[in-house]
């Protein structure tokens, strides 16, 4: 059982580790107009493309193999805010070829520390902080 733990924790050490290094981050001044341009009311939009993005059936089936509810995927997708839909949809986006693989993998690791910080129970093979 140590064993099995000690390989687990390693493997999650290595995915977190590398998904620090494969998405850098660049800051910078966001002019005024453009803000102004982002802020339409195509911000719905985003809720609206990621719900569709789980009625794929290659989407829902990679889901239900991490071992995901697809409903409860939709119902985190709705408690996203408009700010957070939009990164996610446009991460997709902008994601090469089978990109929609890393944002499951995102949404699964979302699940997963939410399981292990005891705020939700979605995963039976964690155990909560609490």
């Amino acid at each position: 059982m140590k064993r099995l733990q000690r390989t687990l924790a390693v493997v999650l050490s290595l995915c977190f580790a590398n998904a620090a290094l494969v998405h850098p981050t660049h800051a910078g001044l966001i002019p005024t107009e453009q803000l102004a341009r982002s802020a339409t009311p195509e911000q719905g939009a985003s809720h609206a493309r990621l719900a569709a993005a789980l009625e794929r059936d290659d989407v829902r089936a990679e889901l239900e193999r991490q071992g995901v509810d697809p409903a409860l995927a939709r119902e985190r997708i709705a408690a996203l805010t408009d700010e957070e839909a939009a990164r996610l949809a446009e991460q997709i986006d902008s994601a090469p070829a089978g990109g929609i693989i890393e944002a499951i993998l995102l949404v699964f690791f979302v699940l997963l520390l939410t399981d292990i910080l005891g705020l939700t129970k979605v995963f039976p093979f964690t155990r909560s902080v609490r």
